[in-house]
């Protein structure tokens, strides 16, 4: 077993975004750096890869988690936007930098949510548009991260969305010189491309998305695609040749806590299986997929809907929407399941 720790999962103190406006401002580097290196201190001989940000993505789907935006309070929301993500990739970089300089075996990643995506027709402008949809949402992120610089498509993506950040002398020699050892991204589901406005629409990870008709959905509208994963994997490695890792994959469900202390979540054991087949599928095929990491392995708060009832873990948490409960743990069979899996490094299955 290794230790895989994020640096920062949407957890920016209050007051930083309230003196200093959050990641739109530069200062933040600053002191996510001398984090970073506190955290690489204390914890560099007990940690075996870290990871700066959690879907750095976020910052675009979902700006106040991501980087403490709020939409009223912006003259230019979607500049503000990208000068906070310019900010954490350049934070990003400097950690991977700090890191490089204080650990003996330093391996610092990026990790998006990664959004797999479909053209909903073989219309020419939806394959288009899936090309596009990846590009703005998933790939822009790698590519700095990986490659050390703003990719070409970046220069229409702006200019189309009227989009305008400030970059001081220096950074784009940070990104360059300080480019990762790994990528990581949570899958939950895939997503579908179309310009068709009318299209119907489905939920997904902190973002709505288009239905895709030949998958099902989870009690929240979440579109379940095992194959989607072995496609992103694919798709990931062939782009980077990096390691690959699932930081974050499984599945929110309505559980039942039984008299008699069970939980019987057959679709969750159903979920991971068919994700755990994809992986090896990936395997396979070539791709170097070091680790997986489910989520999550006790009950808790929800991050997209704010709930308890929305559960994902193999440990069930006696506790409701309002605080109530005794808080006591029980194991679901999703747990015995989950066990043998690891047990048996994915072999058994059943």
């Amino acid at each position: 077993m290794k230790v895989f720790a994020t640096i920062l999962h949407y957890g920016t103190p209050i007051n930083l975004l309230l003196k200093y406006g959050g990641w739109k401002n530069r200062r933040m580097i600053d002191f996510y750096v001398k984090y970073a290196k506190t955290l690489y201190q204390y914890l560099g001989d007990l940690v075996d890869y870290w990871l700066p940000f959690n879907e750095i993505n976020c910052s675009r789907f979902n700006p106040y988690n991501g980087c403490g935006l709020i939409q009223d309070q912006e003259e230019d929301y979607d500049s503000a936007i990208f000068q906070c993500t310019h900010h954490q990739l350049l934070a990003n970089a400097l950690a991977i930098k700090a890191a490089k300089e204080m650990l003996p075996s330093p391996m610092v990643g990026g990790m998006i949510a990664r959004f797999t995506t479909y053209p909903a027709t073989c219309r020419p402008e939806d394959v288009m548009q899936g090309i596009l949809d990846e590009n703005y949402k998933n790939y822009f992120y790698t590519d700095v991260m990986v490659r050390g610089k703003y990719p070409a498509y970046t220069e229409r993506m702006f200019a189309e969305h009227n989009i305008h950040i400030v970059k001081e002398e220096g950074d784009d020699e940070i990104l360059e010189q300080n480019t990762v050892n790994f990528l990581a991204f949570s899958y939950y589901m895939s997503m579908v491309a179309t310009t068709d406005k009318n299209y119907e629409k489905t939920s997904g990870n902190l973002v709505s998305g288009n239905r895709n008709p030949y998958l099902k959905m989870s009690d929240w509208g979440w579109q379940i695609d095992p194959v989607g994963l072995r496609i992103s994997l694919n798709e990931m490695y062939d782009r980077y040749q990096l390691p690959v890792f699932i930081a974050e994959n499984g599945i929110g469900a309505h559980d039942i806590l039984e008299s008699d202390g069970t939980v019987h979540d057959d679709y969750r054991i159903s979920y991971l299986r068919e994700h755990v087949k994809q992986m090896c599928e990936a395997l396979k095929d070539g791709v170097d997929l070091q680790g997986y990491m489910m989520w999550g392995i006790i009950d808790l708060i929800s991050c997209g809907t704010i709930e308890m009832s929305k559960r994902y873990g193999v440990i069930y948490v006696d506790r409701d929407e309002e605080g109530n409960g005794s808080n006591k743990r029980y194991r679901k069979d999703s747990f015995y399941w989950y066990k043998k899996c690891i047990a048996s490094c994915g072999e058994d299955l059943e």
